[in-house]
């Protein structure tokens, strides 16, 4: 797919997954402005995709501030003239039981993943919608933020309210012609690699590239950084024109839809519901579900 003229900021680009967003939408032409808080790592990721022949530029900081979102929108436009695709893919990790959980390892998580992307989302659809012909807004969600997962309190919540503000969004974006989906990738990564079992398939991969069996690509759809590149151009392109709202899984071998949340099951009682009453339908009703 042909991106060139399209310039893009893709957050958390250093390395890992929005390494390979970055460098899949170089090599499809775009220009990409490579945003991560570790300057080194965003330096390294623009001379690696100059490297390949692709333009890129790095804009370096901890994204969650207003003013670092607006200095990456201002950054594409300065260098490239204009801006076309944000992918919000910064994040961090501070694993740990609820009970353990302080006030700050919450308060991260959320400010890097939850505000971060609201701040980036708003910064870009403020210069999307002045510029006047639409855009592509892609924001990285995860399987915590879907079903959950144990330890992870702050980083569940933070990923179940991005796909929330997606589907808003889009709702918002679409009279612009700026879509807005979420892509929940599954790969072997930094934040992956302390999953028990998949850390020896992360370590031999990352060690000398060795190939993740099938029982992980395609059982449980876990592949590598550059599986997931693939849906994330896809999306920035013409040919996604009208597809909004959405959060699209990908991994290893697997491409999957998630679906939007709806009421699994309903009941009725004349004169409405008492405790009582829910206590003796239950089991015949909205528990037959559970």
């Amino acid at each position: 797919m042909d991106l060139t003229g399209r310039v893009a900021v893709v957050t958390g680009a250093g390395r890992g997954l929005g390494f390979a967003y970055a460098s899949a939408l170089a090599a499809a032409g775009a220009a990409v402005v490579i945003n991560d808080a570790d300057a080194s790592a965003a330096a390294g990721a623009v001379a690696q995709i100059g490297g390949s022949g692709g333009k890129a530029v790095a804009e370096a900081g901890a994204v969650g501030p207003a003013s670092m979102a607006e200095r990456l929108v201002a950054r594409g436009v300065a260098e490239y003239g204009r801006l076309d695709v944000l992918v919000t893919n910064a994040g961090v990790l501070r694993d740990r039981m609820l009970w353990r959980m302080s006030d700050d390892e919450f308060d991260t998580v959320v400010d890097v993943h939850l505000r971060g992307t609201f701040t980036c989302v708003r910064a870009a659809v403020r210069h999307l919608r002045e510029q006047g012909d639409g855009g592509r807004i892609i924001v990285i969600g995860s399987p915590a933020g879907q079903r959950g997962n144990v330890g992870q309190t702050n980083y569940s919540a933070a990923k179940a309210g991005i796909v929330a503000m997606a589907r808003t969004w889009a709702m918002e974006c679409a009279r612009a012609n700026i879509t807005v989906n979420a892509v929940i990738p599954v790969a072997a990564t930094a934040m992956t690699a302390t999953i028990p079992a998949f850390a020896p398939h992360v370590e031999a991969w990352q060690r000398d590239r060795t190939p993740l069996p099938a029982w992980l690509r395609a059982g449980e759809g876990f592949g590598v950084p550059d599986d997931a590149a693939g849906l994330v151009v896809f999306l920035a392109s013409a040919e996604s024109d009208g597809i909004t709202g959405q959060a699209i899984g990908i991994g290893g071998d697997r491409l999957s839809l998630w679906t939007h949340p709806e009421e699994a099951a309903v009941a009725f009682r004349d004169g409405g519901w008492g405790a009582d009453d829910i206590g003796a339908a239950w089991a015949s009703t909205l528990g037959t579900r559970t």
